[in-house]
């Protein structure tokens, strides 16, 4: 079972127990993150794409820890005028965790369950 979400302006392939690199996000380490926009679920060969999200699918995740990129340098410079501008960056990251992908079926399953444990 797969998810394709929706984070930081781009799209990514998550599956339960990945790891995921995203744009700095503003949660602890430890805390959990929950990504609600999911574009796309496949699950037992069955695909379902939403407009423009699937609803009733959440993804679940741990912040595990934040960092920053390795350092990248930009050089500007304009020809016969001596004029050059040498500048580095370091982009900030939030690693987390993918712990589980929910879907309306899960939840449904769930119930059915402690309905026939409860009887």
């Amino acid at each position: 079972m797969y998810a394709v979400i929706e984070s930081c302006g781009k799209q990514y392939k998550v599956a339960e127990g990945d790891v995921v690199f995203f744009e700095k996000l503003d949660s602890e380490e430890g805390k959990k993150v929950a990504f609600d926009k999911v574009v796309l679920v496949s699950e037992d060969g069955k695909v379902q794409v939403g407009n423009p999200y699937v609803k009733g699918v959440k993804v679940e995740g741990k912040v595990v820890s934040h960092g920053k990129a390795k350092k990248i340098i930009v050089f500007k410079m304009k020809a016969k005028k001596n004029e050059r501008k040498k500048q580095g960056h370091r982009q900030p990251y939030t690693k987390v965790e993918i712990t589980g992908i929910k879907t309306a079926a899960k939840k449904a399953e769930k119930v059915e369950k402690t309905e026939k444990v409860e009887a």
